[in-house]
């Protein structure tokens, strides 16, 4: 059942009911963060760590704390930090479960993108593996905060609230991903310090 049919099937309540309202500004409906952000999440869980087998399941997890959550957004605040903070949670609780359990090892394939022509798309799919090698060897906390700055480019401010994390913090952590990041990246290239 897609997250959207689960949703409208035990749903108490119409978008219509849902406080859309707070200092004059609307929250958008869970169908247009559903909609616009779905691949942003499902990307985030990725960054994060989360298997690729497991990426459908654990989105449709983050996506319904969302349908829950959505009456206490605050629609003055950034929506991508705060759709963020449940792809971090969500990819903390994965980790902390994952070595509980045994996985058949089935490698992802990528799809091919026709667009390109086969060096053009070697080249991507190499690029995309070292950036994802890279991000996996920092510290899951770090990689948050490298991921919404670097990659997102969401206001540090609004990187710290999502987290919940003082700004200074917040700056140490993306201080110390970068310099793990540049490091994996000159270490998968086979660059001596």
């Amino acid at each position: 059942m897609s997250v959207l049919a689960e949703i409208d099937a035990s749903a108490d309540k119409s978008d219509a009911d849902v406080p859309n309202a707070i200092a004059g500004v609307s929250a958008p409906s869970f169908r247009e963060i559903f909609d616009t952000h779905h691949d942003y999440l499902w990307c985030s869980l990725r960054r994060m760590g989360v298997h690729p087998g497991d990426l459908d399941d654990v989105c449709h997890e983050v996506l319904l704390s969302v349908h829950h959550n959505l009456p206490k957004y605050d629609p003055t605040r950034p929506l991508r930090p705060w759709l963020f903070a449940f792809a971090f949670h969500a990819a903390s609780d994965f980790r902390r479960l994952a070595r509980h359990r045994v996985s058949v090892g089935l490698d992802e394939v990528e799809p091919i993108d026709g667009s390109l022509d086969p060096e053009q798309a070697l080249f991507r799919r190499e690029a995309g593996r070292l950036v994802d090698e890279a991000l996996q060897a920092i510290s899951p906390t770090n990689r948050g905060v490298f991921i919404m700055y670097e990659i997102d480019g969401t206001d540090m401010k609004d990187i710290a609230s999502a987290l919940n994390v003082p700004l200074h913090t917040a700056y140490s952590r993306l201080r110390l991903a970068r310099a793990t990041f540049e490091a994996k990246v000159r270490e998968l290239r086979g660059e001596t310090p």
